[in-house]
């Protein structure tokens, strides 16, 4: 924070805790010229307005609130760039990175910083490590079929995953749908925990420059005609077969893909861009990079084990 600022709202607290004192010893001076106890001559509906003072209560009441709020801003970081005698944060507000968030968790223990969100974070790790070990030792498709350890789960698919993948996980394009039983890289649960702890990062050339503009044009065509597409031209149909060799290497000659490398398969009707004829000319055109982030630092491989249990239940009854 600028000097500037710091300056600005120190200014604007102190001034709004001395108007606040002021106003109400304004309050308890007579300024009406009329004796404490007389009528106020003022009358509504039977009641009559009578001079007295601001109860004791109420003003030893609001004494004892500006001494506190004097007191709060001391001990606490209030004023500007302050940071108070109590050397106390809410959380760690410079960081950037994971590296940096833990780094910066090390520093508040050796310099005496209490630091309220690592606190808190430290408090429930210390709570629920021991929930996490007992179905860590489970296997992924024990757990999948266990209620609770289920709700656990959807609970960190929601905080982690849902951004991406959806709340009821069926995706949206370029990010996969997780209840179908069609999977890039394989939905076997040691396959699905392998994809959450190492991440994914897929890659489809792009091919304008290698067979032109005709050419995607064919193989679009007989991409198209792998999933019974129908009303397609032939002889383009022909045509992109042969072409089709280039994307053998990935995809196999029957186009089935391989989830080794995680290429899709181009027969069935699950498309991850889309599987019209625009979409499939853009991604050929293109190409695609997809990114699946690595959990293993942010989760830990025990969350992970109850993500995967949740994610792998997901598809069971498909």
């Amino acid at each position: 924070m600028s000097s500037f600022w710091s300056i600005w709202i120190t200014v604007i607290t102190l001034g709004s805790i001395l108007g606040c004192f002021l106003l109400l010893r304004w309050c308890l001076a007579n300024h009406t010229g009329i004796e404490e106890g007389e009528d106020m001559h003022h009358e509504f509906d039977g009641i009559i307005e009578v001079n007295n003072q601001l109860p004791k209560w109420w003003t030893y009441l609001f004494y004892i609130c500006i001494v506190w709020a004097l007191i709060y801003m001391v001990l606490y970081p209030g004023l500007g760039s302050y940071k108070g005698l109590l050397n106390w944060q809410s959380s760690n507000q410079t960081i950037k990175s994971l590296a940096e968030s833990k780094a910066a968790v090390i520093a508040n223990k050796s310099n005496g910083v209490i630091n309220q969100y690592d606190r808190e974070i430290e408090f429930a790790n210390e709570l629920f490590a021991p929930i996490f070990e007992a179905y860590y030792v489970q296997p992924i498709t024990d757990l999948a079929k266990d209620v609770e350890a289920l709700k656990i789960g959807q609970r960190l698919y929601s905080q982690n995953c849902s951004q991406c993948h959806g709340s009821d996980a069926r995706g949206q394009r370029g990010f996969p749908n997780l209840t179908d039983d069609d999977w890039l890289y394989g939905g076997s649960p040691e396959k699905i925990t392998e994809t959450l702890i190492y991440g994914r990062r897929a890659m489809m050339p792009a091919q304008l420059n290698s067979m032109g503009e005709k050419g995607i044009e064919e193989l679009v065509a007989y991409v198209l005609s792998l999933s019974n597409r129908p009303d397609l031209q032939q002889n383009l149909v022909d045509a992109g077969q042969a072409k089709f060799a280039t994307c053998s290497a990935c995809h196999g000659q029957d186009g089935k893909g391989n989830q080794l490398i995680g290429a899709p398969n181009l027969t069935d009707q699950t498309w991850l861009y889309g599987g019209t004829e625009k979409a499939l000319t853009e991604t050929l055109r293109y190409g695609r990079n997809g990114v699946m982030p690595a959990f293993k630092t942010t989760l830990g491989e025990k969350k992970i084990h109850l993500v995967s249990a949740y994610v792998y239940s997901l598809s069971q009854d498909k």
